[in-house]
């Protein structure tokens, strides 16, 4: 077996990687030992060569090949392959992806204050509209994995969600209190929509992303929010940056949200700058260390 080889079924078997990751992965790894040779024996120089070979790559690409690569190189040093890791030498992306545009504390809160008085007369559409609220930005669900929810996913003894994502992988996802009230209110609503839990008589059987997309922002409209700023991939970034922002960890955040490799969870470390810097002096062991005297200030304070 190939150290590819080896790396791949590593990931498969611990880290339960979905087969479009793996074949993503192989692409990049088996790319990058065309370009430089054997991974294994190629020196620092070769690695750090990389960045020429990529040069024309747009920036989340190269991204995901120096991520591949990192991971990799670990892989081999962990292994006894290698006695140095020629990881840092690899090219930096020139800028990370984009983020869509984010909601603040004060346009979530707008939003549901406005699905929540046009549910308390129990009128089914509205009913459906807010638990698909609750669950995108109380549960960070992606539009495909909400939408397609089987009525089989709705939690009973515990709080959990069961959620198909991307390449079939299956997560437990937590579910609020406000959005397990919502999904008890919709259920009721619902019908024999047969095993879904968003029926619709499409040819998909279910709520389209469209759909979804439209009736998000005809909401915003009616809450005073500029359309333009909502979707339902937007909710999904606005669950992670507050999660982040309430102090969440990055590992537990990329379970959440279903991601294979932790490089697209760093995107969301983009939160205020101001706030870590006061986290880190507010929780550190020697945040509350006095410091000590400078020579000047020993010598000056001699008798």
């Amino acid at each position: 077996m190939t150290a590819i080889e080896s790396f791949l079924a590593m990931l498969a078997a611990e880290r339960g990687a979905a087969a479009n990751t793996l074949a993503a992965y192989r692409r990049d790894l088996e790319g990058a030992e065309e370009a430089i040779g054997d991974l294994v024996s190629a020196d620092r120089d070769a690695f750090a060569s990389l960045g020429g070979a990529w040069a024309a790559l747009a920036p989340a690409s190269l991204a995901r090949k120096c991520s591949a690569l990192r991971q990799f190189c670990g892989f081999m040093v962990d292994e006894g392959w290698r006695g140095d890791d020629p990881s840092p030498a690899l090219p930096r992306p020139r800028s990370r992806r984009p983020l869509p545009r984010l909601l603040s504390h004060a346009e979530v809160k707008a939003l549901f204050v406005r699905a929540e008085e046009e549910a308390a007369g129990e009128r089914r559409e509205a009913v459906r509209l807010l638990t698909l609220l609750e669950l995108l930005y109380g549960s960070g669900l992606r539009a495909t994995e909400l939408v397609s929810l089987p009525l089989s996913a709705v939690p009973r003894d515990a709080p959990l969600l069961t959620v198909t994502g991307k390449g079939g992988q299956q997560r437990m996802v937590p579910v609020s209190g406000a959005a397990l009230a919502a999904l008890s209110r919709w259920t009721a609503l619902r019908g024999d929509g047969g095993k879904l839990l968003f029926p619709s008589t499409g040819k998909s059987g279910h709520l389209t992303r469209i759909r979804l997309f439209q009736l998000l922002r005809a909401l915003a409209a009616r809450a005073g929010i500029d359309a333009e700023k909502v979707s339902p991939h937007v909710l999904r970034h606005a669950f992670a940056t507050h999660l982040l922002e309430g102090g969440a960890d990055l590992r537990v955040l990329q379970t959440l949200l279903g991601h294979a490799d932790i490089a697209t969870t760093q995107i969301y470390t983009h939160v205020d700058a101001a706030r870590l810097v006061a986290l880190v002096n507010a929780r550190h062991p020697l945040a509350t260390r006095e410091p000590l005297p400078s020579a000047a200030h020993e010598a000056s304070a001699e008798p």
